[in-house]
């Protein structure tokens, strides 16, 4: 298995709560953030092969709070693979502390539809999946 991307976020003023951490529908927009930067390092282009994916379940666990100016690492991997489907997991910590964990089924679909579509070989490739 791959080792994980890590993408950093600086937490900003405006993400934060009354309780001074971080509000929690911004850690949702901070693993498409990841999944993004992710691909664009891998070079990953699916819609190029007519493939892209929709999120189908998020299941978030936080651990400890991030606040304003905390750089947060959040370590991006694939953890499961289906046939049309996968599981991303991401492990958000500040200074090594556990922040979040949060694993998110994506579905892979026909580029422009909702139509169900096996990622391209290359996509698994480059995400890190074993060999066939």
């Amino acid at each position: 298995m791959a080792e994980p991307y890590i993408h950093r976020i600086r937490v900003r003023y405006g993400e934060v709560d009354m309780q001074r951490v971080v509000f929690n529908a911004h850690y949702l927009a901070y693993c498409d953030d990841a999944i993004e930067q992710w691909h664009r390092v891998l070079g990953v282009d699916g819609a190029a092969d007519g493939w892209d994916f929709m999120l189908k379940k998020a299941v978030i666990e936080w651990q400890g709070p991030a606040g304003v100016n905390d750089e947060l690492e959040i370590a991006v991997s694939v953890g499961r693979w289906g046939t049309t489907s996968f599981d991303v997991a991401f492990a958000g910590t500040v200074a090594a502390r556990p922040v979040f964990t949060a694993t998110i089924t994506y579905v892979g679909v026909r580029h422009g539809t909702t139509e169900t579509m096996a990622p391209p070989p290359a996509v698994k490739e480059a995400m890190g999946a074993p060999p066939p």
